[in-house]
């Protein structure tokens, strides 16, 4: 009985080695798969698996420390955690990365686990094959499902080109019935009582002339006048510009604000263009697109060639993480230019005016409505690809707006600046229940907009 429980506590002594042996081995090598998206989470703006970002590539990370400082994974758990007291603590190892690498910074993690960090060296170490693209479904015979329609469009075709053969071979007939016509004496005693010149038209039907002459001049002096009244008016123009740029995937599908890039509309008479030097706020760490929307016909290759446009005009080495101070300027082909003799302000629209003109827009277009001020005149940006002209800015366009477009008289600094002239324009216009628009406070006069 002695020895069935000795042997009996020697099993469960067994039993237990092997499962933490089995935990610790688990824990060691980490899930890869959950590692991915850690990584995606945590470590993406500054490094790649494959290539150098801000920081090294991160492949075979736990592999290269132990050949080039001789560390094992649980440096790798102190450099993540906290790097900088690693370095403090006079590590020679974290000292010289840190000097290698330029001396940036490492954000510390010690919000990670053991387990996190575990899975994050696993995925380096062994990450994961991606999945599968879904393909064409394929019929029996091999063809792709989209074959029939192949096979449709090419049997229009054909049909097409049969009926307009037969419309060709009619044609012919009718002409040689016609020269066959000409030859007879029929034709003879209808060219005797046959009108022979316009004059003798003119005469006839004179008064008919007279009228038809009148209509095609007021028609031409119309189109003359329509033609003149919309020089310079191109509602729609979208030209192509050096470096392509979509708005849906940085102001839609990321969400940027307009002022993050546009920051003199707000303060500022003109909404300048960006410096390359905006852009490299983000593309410094963002050399490629791992976006999920793809324009049609635009593939993640033409996306990432862009990307690297932004880095030889500002002279960017991505590989060594460094300027070159060889730069390239960009010729952008503006879009919206106002005439010289047109006095816009871009910050008195979006401080004095914005809630007041979201409000004024969004009650004349309830199906269609707005949230950023910048929409109301230029359109809805965040869903354009190619930024297009989506008004025609003409002065009857901006007219209408001051008239329709309610000043909106909560706005700070209406109300600390303009507060007497709000009270007496409440007095003159009792006729809406004190409704004041953008005209009734000088939005019509010359002086406001032209020099």
């Amino acid at each position: 009985m002695i020895s069935w429980r000795k042997h009996y506590k020697k099993t469960l002594i067994a039993i237990g080695l092997l499962l933490s042996t089995s935990a610790s081995i688990y824990g060691q090598d980490g899930d890869p798969k959950n590692g991915e998206k850690l990584f995606k989470a945590n470590c993406t703006a500054c490094h790649a698996l494959d290539k150098q970002v801000i920081g090294p590539p991160l492949k075979g990370v736990v592999e290269r420390v132990k050949t080039e400082g001789g560390v094992d994974k649980d440096w790798l758990h102190k450099w993540i955690k906290d790097n900088k007291a690693l370095r403090a603590s006079g590590d020679k190892y974290a000292n010289e990365i840190f000097e290698k690498y330029n001396k940036t910074e490492m954000q510390v993690f010690p919000n990670l686990t053991d387990k996190d960090i575990d899975d994050i060296l696993a995925y380096t170490t062994n990450p994961p094959a991606p999945e599968p693209e879904k393909t064409a479904e394929t019929t029996p015979g091999g063809e792709t499902a989209a074959a029939p329609a192949d096979k449709s469009t090419t049997n229009i075709v054909i049909i097409s080109l049969l009926a307009i053969a037969g419309l060709l071979v009619w044609i012919l007939i009718k002409l040689r019935q016609l020269v066959k016509l000409g030859q007879s004496e029929d034709l003879a005693g209808l060219n005797e009582t046959r009108v022979r010149s316009f004059s003798e038209i003119y005469q006839k039907y004179h008064y008919v002339g007279k009228a038809a002459l009148g209509i095609l001049a007021i028609l031409a002096a119309y189109g003359v006048w329509n033609w003149i009244m919309w020089i310079g008016v191109y509602k729609g123009y979208k030209p192509e510009q050096p470096i392509y740029f979509s708005h849906k995937i940085h102001a839609g599908e990321n969400k940027i604000d307009c002022q993050l890039c546009h920051s003199s509309a707000k303060y500022g008479k003109v909404s300048e263009i960006p410096s390359m030097n905006v852009c490299m706020n983000c593309h410094r760490t963002i050399s490629e697109y791992n976006g999920k929307y793809l324009e049609p016909g635009k593939d993640k290759a033409f996306y990432d060639g862009e990307i690297q446009k932004i880095y030889a005009a500002t002279g960017w080495d991505p590989a060594k993480q460094q300027y070159t101070g060889k730069t390239q300027p960009v010729e952008w082909t503006r879009i919206h230019n106002m005439p010289d003799f047109v006095y816009f302000n871009h910050s008195q629209h979006v401080v004095a005016g914005e809630q007041a003109i979201i409000n004024s827009f969004n009650k004349k277009n309830p199906n269609n409505k707005i949230d950023v001020v910048c929409k109301a005149c230029h359109g809805k940006i965040d869903t354009m690809n190619v930024v297009q002209m989506a008004n025609d800015f003409t002065m009857g366009w901006c007219i209408e707006c001051h008239r329709t477009t309610e000043v909106d008289m909560n706005n700070g600094y209406n109300k600390e600046y303009f507060k007497n002239l709000h009270d007496k324009l409440k007095k003159q216009y009792p006729k809406d229940g004190g409704k004041i628009t953008v005209d009734a406070i000088g939005g019509l006069e010359c002086g406001k907009c032209h020099y």
